[in-house]
């Protein structure tokens, strides 16, 4: 009879996924791990940027020349994200990464080329995690890559936004944001 409950026991556990990484595509929160093909992705933390701010001002330092200025109906908000490579393949991170809120509107990133705080991953090593260690990104209060959107304020009351980030060939994830 224990002999029968140990084969029932083992069997139990090979039919359970032991060891198998349980995948999650949807965070009610920032701070919860999401997964988009074989990259895990965390929310650090996302807020309103003030460019009358110091800090801000370094994060908006790297718009390149010629971009707008916001109107009274637009607001700059960033979101700060962290990638963490648990394969031992090299893989890209996600680029298409955009916000929507209830009523559907989309919201594009803006890019940030010359920002050191900026979210432009390559190729990420087995084991990696972006931002890469040593970066400002990465020895920053945040220790996560920016991420720019410019919203309309009429956004802000068609919560919650989403935050989806999407890799061809992977299944998309999303994360709602704390505003």
């Amino acid at each position: 009879m224990r002999r029968l409950l140990i084969i029932f026991a083992f069997a139990a556990l090979a039919l359970s996924g032991c060891g198998a990484h349980a995948y999650n595509h949807e965070a009610e929160t920032e701070g919860e791990y999401v997964d988009v093909g074989n990259l895990v992705y965390q929310v650090q933390m996302s807020r309103f940027l003030n460019p009358s701010d110091r800090e801000d001002r370094e994060y908006l330092a790297g718009l390149p020349s010629g971009t707008p200025p916001l109107t009274s109906d637009e607001t700059w908000f960033g979101v700060w994200m962290r990638v963490k490579n648990y394969t031992n393949e090299t893989l890209q991170p996600a680029e298409d990464i955009f916000i929507l809120d209830t009523d559907e509107d989309r919201f594009e990133p803006v890019e940030l080329p010359d920002s050191a705080f900026a979210y432009n991953p390559g190729p990420l090593g087995a084991d990696q995690v972006y931002p890469l260690p040593d970066t400002a990104a990465s020895s920053g209060p945040i220790q996560g890559s920016l991420i720019l959107f410019r919203l309309s304020n009429d956004s802000l009351q068609n919560r919650p936004l989403v935050l989806h980030i999407e890799q061809p060939g992977s299944e998309p994830s999303e994360i709602s944001l704390d505003l």
